[in-house]
């Protein structure tokens, strides 16, 4: 059966643009290349069958075809349902790859297509908030019976399969893909920056100059965007829950105030916690008619949506993306993206050469997992340095810089305790 007969895609018309969209980025990911290059040469998953969440647009697509070139079977699903682009969907079908996903399915049609991907009982798995390792864990564990383990790429699914490993519940290795330093320095912080604002200023066509922008958690995102922010020439408060990052983002140049104090003020929030519920009910009731509410988070439960419905009088869409709730006391806040992940729900995601150091780390962590899986242990891993800095050289090569090395000497006085 052709990958045309087994996807489930909303219409393979949509090809053609869907390709101009992968040759684009795959132009703009020189260090994802060098690593296809590799793949092909090598074959490090003949015979195997891959099975991917992630958010399906351009550079996720090109990241399967990458390990689909080093000889596995490939199986893509997406990570969120707004964030799939059907044309991409398409062109990664003609292509070969087997894909479940469209764009803005039923919550129950969006797990039922993760399940689908799943069917092929994978070998190894990319994964993307957890999703499907939640999957494997409970309802479908007949499907993991050929599995190795796999990637992680986000800081919501690594503090799931922690949670799985704490209580001596994960069943497979897993690379925490997220925490390796090239992700977290670069994607996290350069990459949500920059594409959280293309998502709110195409979406919204407003100036952030002069605006109060609230960043609600201080994390690697949570840095990005307020940097960013800072740079449109908003004026920008930062939330928290731990000390220490309060006072980086106090020394960083930035207010700092609870959530309570800084609704009053905000006009434009954006959420990078990971947690849920962080503008609620008690938020909504003191904030600005006009405020802008939106989330850079994995999941859409950081605005509370029920409790914002439940003090409005009518919610109307105005703009492509944007919700109007309109409150009982006449005043409007807008929610972006339905709460969803507003840099890929209202946008194209990352930047193109961002994500290829992230997609780097992703491939090299798969052939990390099938190489390693017998000994590595029901564990969550953290990406090997020795592929963290390869990722790095790569990048800096791409760039047509180099940098310097230790002489023998050097390498000695700093292995050395003692005055020579």
């Amino acid at each position: 059966m052709s990958t045309v007969d087994k996807s489930i895609i909303t219409d393979i018309s949509l090809a053609p643009e869907g390709h101009l969209k992968i040759d684009w980025v795959s132009a703009h990911m020189p260090v994802l290349n060098r690593i296809r290059e590799q793949f092909e040469k090598d074959q490090p998953f003949k015979g195997l069958k891959v099975t991917i969440a992630l958010h399906l647009e351009a550079k996720t697509a090109y990241l399967a075809k990458v390990v689909q070139a080093g000889g596995a079977e490939v199986a893509i699903t997406g990570s969120n349902p707004l964030s799939t682009q059907d044309d991409v969907c398409a062109a990664l079908v003609e292509d070969g790859i087997t894909v479940f996903a469209k764009y803005n399915p039923s919550a129950e049609e969006f797990k039922a297509l993760n399940i689908k991907a799943l069917e092929s009982k994978p070998d190894l798995i990319i994964d993307d908030g957890g999703d499907l390792a939640t999957i494997l864990h409970s309802e479908r564990k007949d499907l993991a019976v050929n599995l190795r383990g796999g990637a992680e790429e986000t800081t919501t699914g690594i503090i799931r399969l922690k949670a799985m490993e704490k209580d001596g519940s994960l069943a497979f290795p897993m690379v925490a893909v997220n925490d390796a330093y090239c992700k977290h320095l670069f994607d996290n912080r350069y990459g949500t920056g920059q594409s959280v604002f293309d998502g709110i200023n195409r979406t919204t066509n407003l100036v952030v100059a002069g605006k109060t922008v609230v960043v609600v958690g201080y994390g690697w995102c949570g840095k990005g965007v307020a940097m960013r922010a800072k740079g449109l020439g908003a004026n920008v408060v930062v939330t928290e829950i731990d000390a220490i990052k309060a006072v980086e983002a106090y020394m960083d140049g930035f207010a700092v105030l609870p959530m309570s104090e800084a609704a009053k003020v905000g006009e434009i929030f954006v959420t990078v916690t990971g947690n849920r519920d962080v503008i609620r009910g008690e938020h909504y009731e003191v904030m600005k008619n006009g405020a802008i509410l939106s989330n850079a988070g994995h999941f859409d439960v950081e605005v509370n949506k029920p409790e914002l419905a439940a003090l409005s009088s009518s919610i109307r869409t105005v703009r492509k993306n944007i919700e109007e709730y309109k409150l009982k006391d006449g005043r409007s806040i807008y929610l972006l993206a339905e709460g969803r992940l507003v840099n890929l729900a209202a946008g194209d995601g990352h930047p193109a050469e961002i994500m290829d150091m992230t997609f780097a780390l992703q491939a090299l962590s798969l052939r990390y997992v099938n190489e390693q899986y017998k000994d590595l242990g029901n564990h969550v891993e953290k990406v090997p340095y020795v592929l963290d800095e390869q990722v790095a050289r790569l990048k800096l090569e791409s760039l047509g810089f180099s940098i310097d090395t230790l002489s023998e000497q050097q390498k000695a006085y700093l292995d050395s305790w003692k005055e020579e």
